[in-house]
């Protein structure tokens, strides 16, 4: 239940209440999609990617025993390895706050990964709930980031 409620917040209720708390205290003056991939960008890409991250590196055997339901040890160094691109994504996601202007490349990289994450999870023909949940919310991450980077384009 922790992994639903954790990823439900960093994906969806932390940047929402982000949005409309720094819309509301600018009333109105700001422009929100740019606060929509400010804050999608931060807690998506920052906080769920470096967070996944730290669990990867630390507890391989849950993401490849939950998710991927493979209990061969032998799976955990290929978690470990995607554990430390999801600490290097999370980091510039996080630093994005800090830095304005890597606030695109770190949708765009966080973009990717969570569009490309999710035709795997897509791709695997039998999911577990765990999966099922990374497949819907992967989409809907993606679709949020090129719609602000493609806002932004225009």
């Amino acid at each position: 239940m922790f992994y639903f409620v954790s990823v439900a917040v960093l994906l969806l209720l932390a940047p929402l209440v982000s949005v409309a708390t720094e819309w509301t205290l600018a009333a109105g003056g700001t422009d929100v999609w740019w606060l929509i991939g400010k804050w999608f960008t931060f807690w998506g890409v920052g906080a769920r990617l470096f967070l996944a991250g730290v669990m990867q590196v630390a507890r391989p055997q849950f993401t490849a025993g939950s998710i991927f339901v493979i209990a061969d040890p032998a799976a955990e160094a290929i978690v470990r390895e995607v554990g430390f691109a999801n600490l290097a994504m999370g980091t510039l996601g996080l630093v994005s706050l800090l830095r304005p202007e890597w606030l695109a490349p770190a949708a765009l990289v966080g973009g990717l990964y969570y569009g490309l994450a999710g035709a795997g999870h897509a791709a695997r023909g039998a999911r577990n709930a765990k999966e099922q949940f990374a497949l819907v919310t992967d989409v809907a991450m993606f679709a949020i980031l090129t719609a602000f980077l493609a806002g932004r384009a225009l």
